[in-house]
């Protein structure tokens, strides 16, 4: 059965040969490079480049523990969330892990324990996703989890958990109900198919579409602009946005005034 859903997943996306686990190919880590600027910017690189960037639970520790950092870190700005390699952003989960080991019950567990996407849901600095090529499964919930997106034309946006016997699990049935009318989320989850990077903009997916050679100078344009802003400010915009979503109108605009308030009591 395993077996049977990665031969799915290889066909539905189209490389067979590179989406392959190969055993004569280096994968020891690290699986995430960090980097920081002198502005308090940061970049995430996923760095598994000959498998897409597929998320591994080696990768998920690795990103637990760096966006830990972007959480404590005062003098942080924003962050800037990338894929190596010419393929994608991120083919999703690692399905080479499915019924291997760790047991199903392990993985669980230490997904329970480290619950990685609460994480980014909960960091108050912006998030800039840097997409290209495949952005499927968890590489499209990390994605959505990020404040601004950028993606190259050649961008290709699935969850195609369905056509693997599973939902997804990383946030993506209720992200991406949150990003796109009902119908489109529908569409998206039900039949595990592909949209476009054209269509993901106008639907309002993805907030800018360019060629991958501008990709990274429009993601570090925007960090640049956000950094120049007042942190606090920026922060405390981003709680209003987050913890406001889902409060009913009244409730909510007395949560903007209450961080306003904050905002102008903090400097007397």
């Amino acid at each position: 059965m395993i077996a049977l859903r990665y031969h799915r997943l290889k066909s539905l996306i189209g490389l067979k040969a590179d989406f392959e686990v190969m055993s004569g190919m280096d994968d020891s880590g690290p699986f995430v490079e960090l980097d920081r600027d002198e502005l308090g910017i940061y970049t995430v690189t996923l760095n598994r480049p000959n498998r897409i960037n597929a998320i591994n639970l080696a990768m998920r520790d690795e990103l637990w523990q760096i966006f830990l950092l972007l959480r404590d870190d005062p003098t942080a700005k924003c962050a800037i969330l990338r894929g190596a390699g010419p393929k994608g952003f991120s083919a999703g989960a690692d399905i080479s892990e499915f019924g291997s080991s760790p047991s199903l019950y392990e993985s669980r567990e230490a997904r329970l324990n480290r619950d990685l996407w609460e994480l980014m849901a909960g960091l108050d600095i912006p998030l800039i996703s840097v997409l290209h090529g495949f952005t499927y499964g968890a590489g499209l919930e990390m994605s959505l989890y990020c404040d601004l997106r950028v993606a190259s034309e050649d961008s290709q946006f699935a969850l195609p958990e369905v056509t693997l016997g599973y939902i997804p699990s990383a946030g993506g049935t209720q992200t991406i109900s949150r990003h796109l009318k009902s119908s489109d989320a529908a569409l998206m989850a039900i039949s595990g198919l592909p949209m476009s990077a054209e269509n993901a903009y106008l639907k309002g997916l993805v907030h800018q579409v360019v060629s991958k050679e501008q990709l990274d100078d429009v993601a570090i344009g925007w960090a640049r602009q956000l950094a120049t802003y007042d942190s606090d400010v920026v922060r405390a915009l981003k709680r209003t946005l987050r913890e406001g979503s889902d409060l009913p109108l009244d409730t909510a605009v007395l949560a903007e005034r209450i961080q306003s308030l904050n905002l102008v009591t903090r400097t007397q």
